[in-house]
């Protein structure tokens, strides 16, 4: 199952500057997602990181691939959805995060995340970040769901 951005933003509460999906290419429910996030030079993070040799922060990439994970781990239940604002999901967790190579404007991200644990509280994936098939980031992440009081 493919996602445009406009699919991706029905099911994601985030939104610009801080949505950093721009596709989905492939979506198992409750198993795997592959993304792509677009780096260009407008991102606002270049501004001051760095002026002179703009590298998308290793933050906003273990970023991008929480909220890769969010999209398909709801999928298949009807009843939560995190873009309808009663729950929350958060990143608790990120474990062996290893940066191999700076992404840089130009570069596309391709994301790929595998679950190891999904439940309705708790979920645990392995993720990685690459560059024209180059792994250039690479985390165990941590997600919690928390649902809001109205």
């Amino acid at each position: 199952m493919e996602l445009n951005i406009q699919q991706i933003m029905e099911r994601l509460p985030h939104r610009y500057p801080m949505l950093l999906i721009d596709r989905v290419l492939e979506m198992e429910p409750g198993k795997r997602v592959v993304a792509i996030k677009n780096v260009t030079y407008n991102e606002p993070f270049f501004v001051g990181h760095f002026p002179h040799h703009p590298v998308m922060p290793g933050v906003l990439i273990i970023e991008a691939m929480a909220q890769a994970a969010a999209v398909f781990s709801f999928e298949d239940d009807d009843e939560v959805n995190p873009a309808s604002q009663k729950i929350a999901y958060y990143l608790v967790g990120v474990d062996g995060a290893r940066f191999r190579r700076p992404v840089v404007p130009g570069d596309q991200l391709r994301i790929e995340v595998d679950a190891e644990r999904i439940s309705r509280s708790m979920c645990k994936y392995a993720a990685r970040a690459l560059v024209d098939d180059k792994v250039v980031a690479e985390a165990k992440i941590m997600c919690a769901i928390r649902v809001l009081e109205e």
